[in-house]
């Protein structure tokens, strides 16, 4: 089946016509800005202008919920098992949800979900303006936002295969994860500056509106069934044991998996901030110093995403990925050793850039490398990855942090990140090798 038309409304080629000394000149200074061709594609277009919108409003909420089960609490160690409780819900649905987005039409599936993360949202609302004050209401409404948001992500990753061709998934999953990481700066940001205004509740009706407005977009999507009748089947776990040794048995997706875990539970050292921010920076001012480092890898992140243009057409998906994972781990040993706040940022924001070429490469080789009837169940181990790593790496570094030190712990994680890059490399040239 041809990709580069599958599931789009019109040849985007067939579309520009823009004079070919125009071309010339787009061509020397898009060089190194974003890569937008994908955006040429309408479908695909409709499904990234309804993250825009979202990834902003699911902040609202992210920043919303902790801060009012701490109001109610007063206590941070509730807010800790609120996280827990929507965690569990969201592994187990991704993966669930991945088998699912294999067997069933993709749009349908993304219909149903959007509308359930909309109710949800309008329950949190409900339940802040009536002053309903209940822990428990709030933690169950997390843990069926989360599930939601499990079956709704594997659907969503795997449908951009079918909406751009492959030479421009790189570019596809930069447009992605660049609106994702700018809604990680700005929705923390208003989500903070809207409290004392408008109040909680209606930071979650704000949520609600926009995933009304992600439920509009998705309509307007092609269906996006399974393209074998074979794939057409019930989805059960046995489906998501048979993702699992699909995994096993692709060695080039079993490896980009297992670097990112590299990158993740070795080398995320957010764990270490507070501390970092209480000691270390601390003549720089505790609470700028903590905001600063927080935002630092998001903001780095969608600088790379803005530049994606100077990497989104490289072939050579697999070295992509050992570069920028070895480069992650050489960023945040350079953080450890920082002594000034502000080369700990740049540091940071540099982690921050190689992160964004590693999304953008993994996601592109997960999308390439497997078949259509298999790609909503690589994407729900990708979400499952992508969502536990960082967890274990708060447990590992909190714990490295407690025994040897902050910028001790830190440093001995970005240099085993480089140190286990350089093995992978060397001992499994599958992935050194992989070229779209």
């Amino acid at each position: 089946m041809d990709t580069s038309k599958s599931g789009t409304d019109s040849d985007p080629a067939a579309d520009d016509n823009t004079p070919e000394p125009v071309r010339a000149n787009r061509r020397g200074w898009r060089r190194w800005a974003m890569d937008t061709r994908p955006l040429r594609r309408p479908a695909f277009r409709r499904l990234w202008s309804s993250t825009i919108v979202t990834a902003v409003g699911s902040q609202l909420t992210a920043v919303a919920v902790p801060k009012q089960i701490y109001d109610i609490t007063g206590s941070s160690a509730w807010v800790g098992y609120a996280s827990i409780a929507g965690l569990l819900p969201l592994v187990l649905f991704a993966l669930w949800g991945g088998a699912i987005a294999d067997s069933m039409d993709r749009r349908k599936l993304l219909l149903i979900t959007n509308t359930g993360m909309a109710v949800t949202s309008v329950l949190f609302w409900i339940q802040a303006a009536t002053g309903l004050g209940s822990v428990l209401v709030l933690m169950v409404l997390l843990a069926l936002q989360q599930a939601f948001f499990g079956l709704n992500s594997p659907a969503r990753q795997a449908s951009i295969a079918r909406l751009v061709p492959k030479d421009e998934l790189p570019a596809a999953n930069a447009l992605g994860s660049t609106v994702m990481q700018t809604g990680l700066v700005a929705g923390p940001l208003l989500a903070g500056a809207l409290i004392p205004v408008i109040g909680l509740a209606e930071l979650y009706l704000i949520d609600a509106v926009a995933l009304c407005v992600t439920v509009w977009a998705v309509v307007r999507l092609p269906a996006l069934p399974p393209l074998t009748a074979a794939a057409s089947r019930r989805a059960g776990w046995r489906e998501v044991a048979a993702g699992f040794r699909y995994i096993s048995l692709h060695k080039v997706l079993l490896l980009s998996f297992l670097a990112d875990i590299i990158a993740m539970v070795f080398g995320m050292p957010r764990a270490l901030f507070p501390q970092l921010a209480a000691q270390t920076y601390a003549p720089y001012g505790e609470g700028l110093a903590l905001g600063l480092l927080f935002a630092a890898i998001p903001i780095g992140a969608v600088l790379g995403g803005l530049a994606s243009g100077t990497f989104s057409r490289m072939r050579r998906h697999g070295l992509m990925v050992i570069v920028a994972v070895a480069a992650w781990g050489a960023a945040i040993t350079g953080f450890g050793l920082s002594g000034s706040l502000w080369v700990a940022v740049a540091f940071l924001a540099a982690a921050g850039v190689a992160d964004m070429v590693s999304m953008v490469f993994r996601g592109a080789i997960l999308l390439s490398a497997a078949t259509d009837d298999m790609r909503g169940r690589m994407q729900g181990v990708f979400t499952v990855v992508v969502a536990g790593g960082p967890r274990l790496a708060d447990v590992l570094h909190g714990t490295a942090g407690a025994a040897f030190g902050a910028r001790t712990a830190v440093v001995g994680g970005g240099l085993l990140v480089m140190a286990a890059t350089l093995v992978l490399a060397t001992a499994t040239p599958a992935l050194r090798r992989y070229t779209i």
